[in-house]
């Protein structure tokens, strides 16, 4: 007799513990087979070359346009990198590398001394190999950003005064033509000098009281041609452009006594009889004491200098569109041949109460709808309280 006939018995299932040890030798297996030598996604190098210095108003507006976008746009992580990128001049994040340089050009402003800070940032920009180079301001980019024209680098460039086709990098407004786009600052002087008027009406004719820099000519220029074309409210009656400390000094006691009002352009490459720099804002407090005419300026430094009013050409937004524009070409891949140059739009009309008091200006007028913001007082005055 045959015995009972048994079913075939299937296999007993693992435990799941061999089946997890049996998917980790397959995986490892597999890792293994890959070659070792596939790089991550790497950072993003940006390079920033600023014209100026730490603690020139204008750079501070700037950085912190730039420092506010590129954290917004994930290039820093979070706003402790801000703060080291502001202390360091260098952070680094988990999408990239910043690096600024300064040109200190309103201390350093002689041909053989810009021909040394240039050749000094373009070493330094040799050993960063950046990825992309943000440029603020007239001297950066015509110094630094002519020896990258046409290379594989992207230059985005910011602040550049009145007309970015000046420096030659780009063919035309609607079509760059080459790897330079960025944001320039068109001037808003006509809603300045309207704001001026309102403060302190029957005001008919100005004088400019000027440096000799590159961002003050052009500044100086785009007035007299705005003059020329019938576009001010007012006439202009006299210029003072220099970088002697006593003739500038003497030409605004000259020039408060023909104009009603006073265009105070920058103050900042003026030097004193030895060949030094002088301190802007001790200059600025001399400035304050001795005239007492109203007084416009073309951006928010100068009202926190002590200056009346603006209608600020912001550095805030010159900064911040400089590198949302860096963005496009970065992580989009847009090409700055084919990127038109844009000028952001006005500021805020800022006035100084400090300054408003000294001119005998009613304070109910700084309640004005007109005005967005108040400035309360003259920094001069602070660093210079004694200033002669």
């Amino acid at each position: 007799m045959h015995g009972p006939i048994r079913p075939t018995s299937s296999p007993e299932p693992l435990p799941t513990n061999r089946i997890v040890y049996r998917l980790i030798l397959l995986l490892t297996t597999v890792m293994a087979a890959l070659p070792h030598d596939l790089p991550a996604s790497p950072k993003k190098r940006i390079l920033v070359v600023s014209s100026y210095h730490r603690e020139y108003l204008w750079s501070q507006e700037t950085h912190r346009g730039v420092s506010a976008a590129l954290l917004e746009l994930g290039y820093l992580d979070h706003p402790d990198q801000v703060t080291t990128y502001t202390r360091t001049d260098t952070v680094e994040s988990s999408q990239a590398v910043v690096q600024k340089v300064w040109m200190n050009t309103k201390n350093k402003s002689d041909p053989s001394e810009l021909a040394v800070t240039t050749r000094r940032i373009l070493e330094q920009a040799q050993q960063f190999q950046p990825d992309l180079l943000l440029l603020g301001d007239d001297n950066a980019v015509r110094h630094i950003g002519s020896h990258y024209l046409d290379t594989p680098v992207p230059v985005v460039f910011w602040g550049i005064n009145i007309w970015p086709l000046k420096y030659g990098l780009l063919d035309s407004l609607e079509k760059p033509g080459h790897n330079v786009t960025g944001v320039y600052q068109p001037g808003y002087m006509q809603d300045g000098l309207e704001l001026l008027t309102r403060l302190v009406p029957g005001i008919q004719t100005l004088a400019i009281l000027s440096d000799d820099s590159e961002t003050s000519l052009a500044k100086v220029k785009d007035l007299h041609r705005k003059a020329e074309q019938g576009a001010l409210p007012v006439r202009i009656v006299g210029t003072v452009v220099t970088n002697h400390e006593s003739e500038w000094k003497k030409g605004a006691l000259a020039l408060a006594s023909q104009a009603d009002a006073i265009f105070l352009a920058n103050h900042h490459t003026i030097k004193d009889a030895e060949g030094l720099p002088v301190d802007p804002l001790a200059l600025g407090a001399w400035y304050l004491r001795h005239i007492r005419k109203p007084d416009i300026g073309d951006a928010k430094q100068f009202v926190q200098e002590g200056v009346l009013c603006t209608a600020d050409d912001s550095g805030y937004r010159q900064g911040y569109e400089a590198v949302r524009i860096a963005h496009r070409i970065l992580a989009q891949g847009a090409d700055p041949a084919h990127m038109p140059p844009v000028a952001p739009p006005r500021g805020a009309r800022i006035v100084n109460r400090e300054r408003a008091h000294m001119l005998g200006i009613a304070p109910e007028i700084l309640t004005s709808p007109w005005i967005d913001e108040i400035i309360e007082q003259a920094e001069a005055f602070q660093h210079h309280p004694e200033s002669p």
